[in-house]
Order: structure tokens, then sequence, then C-alpha cells
């Protein structure tokens, strides 16, 4: 049987994707919860559109698991999503979210599914370099101080870890965006086929969230 990737197309759960596929694993769906509340405690909401295109250059079945967002019911609904497909595990980006660990854990338990979290307390900095090093990721939601529009875009390179290290030292960010200081969007990856492109670009921006809306992925 194959695995379910959870992804919001950020760079973690691209990742942990990818370290997945280089282990061997047959990874066969990729899952993203779609919430309505952009507020949702477990999942991302931004720039969800480009994963299904990310699942077609992947060669990947992709499968929308929509939820209202309220916490603990997203769980219930995410739950719900997984056992309806033939899988024997699940893979996941979490990273130093115990929150989100041990609610995903708690599901792959139920489930009788095995859990695969390649970057779980992974050094931050070492993360960010590989994502840097193999994957085409760029900032797409900053949400923290000291992290401005012109962060928005942004591709993961030394210039980028370079200022988001210069505002953990000023700011106390944590520089792999752990604790909700931006969010991201995978444009490339080596199990892609090719890179996912888009046509449009907007800038929303209130009370301190700064927000990259991109649109047409192909």
């Amino acid at each position: 049987m194959s695995w379910a990737a959870l992804t919001s197309g950020g760079k973690d759960s691209v990742l942990a994707c990818q370290k997945a596929i280089d282990a061997g694993m047959d990874v066969g769906f990729l899952v993203t919860v779609r919430p309505k509340n952009p507020h949702s405690y477990m999942f991302h909401s931004a720039n969800l559109d480009a994963v299904p295109v990310i699942a077609k250059v992947a060669g990947l079945e992709y499968v929308e698991i929509r939820t209202h967002g309220k916490k603990e019911e997203e769980l219930a609904d995410l739950e719900e999503g997984l056992a309806a497909l033939d899988i024997e595990g699940v893979t996941a980006g979490a990273v130093a979210s115990e929150y989100q660990a041990e609610r995903v854990r708690a599901i792959t338990d139920r489930l009788g599914l095995s859990l695969y979290t390649p970057l779980w307390h992974m050094d931050t900095e070492l993360l960010v370099r590989e994502v840097a090093q193999r994957m085409d990721a760029r900032i797409v939601v900053t949400a923290a101080d000291g992290l401005d529009e012109s962060f928005l875009g942004a591709r993961f390179d030394n210039n980028l870890i370079a200022r988001l290290k210069a505002v953990a030292r000023s700011r106390h960010i944590n520089i792999a965006g752990e604790g909700g200081e931006y969010e991201s969007l995978t444009l490339n990856a080596p199990f892609y086929s090719r890179p996912v492109t888009y046509t449009t670009a907007e800038v929303r921006s209130a009370a301190g969230r700064h927000e990259l809306i991109l649109g047409g992925f192909a």
C-alpha cells in the first residue's frame, strides 16, 4: 500500500514528502485540508489552489478534505478523510509543534496507520538550508514583528536565510517559521516533473499580517 502526504504546499510538508520518497516509500496521495477558517489551529489556508497542481506535476492523486476549521472538529474531518484512503501511513512536516504532532499521531494510531515525520526536532537552520538547496520555496505570508512586505515572494536562499537570522537576533523569531511567523509555498522540488507556475499576484495586508495571494497556477 502507499502513503499519503499531508501538505499545504509549504516547505516543511513538501520536504517531508520528498524525504519519504528519498527513503523509497511509495507516496501515492497528496492530502490537503482546506479550512474555511483562515485562523485554523492546525491547517494553513494560503494559496491552497497550488496543491492540486503540485499533485499533477508530481504524478500523485490529490485529495482535498474540507473543514470549517473549528478547533478539534477539524481533526475529526481529517480523520474521516484519511480513513477513506487505502494507505499504510501518513507523512507530515511537523518540526516542533507538539500540538500538531500529538493530534496527527492520535489520528494515525486510531486508524492503525504509520506516521513519518522526518523533520521532527530538526535543527531549524539545517532545515531552511536544505529547503534552499533542494527546493524553490517562497514566503507567502508574514505575521511577525520584523517581517514586513519585503519578505513576500522571497525565495529560500542564503540571502533570505541571512535576513531571517538578522530578524531573529533582534526580534527572537523562529527562522523556520515554527511560531507562525510566516508561511511558505513550494513551487519546485525534486519529485516535481516541472516547476509550478502562476500568472497573478496580489498583496493583502491587515493587522500586521501580510499575504501574497497567487493565482493562475499551472
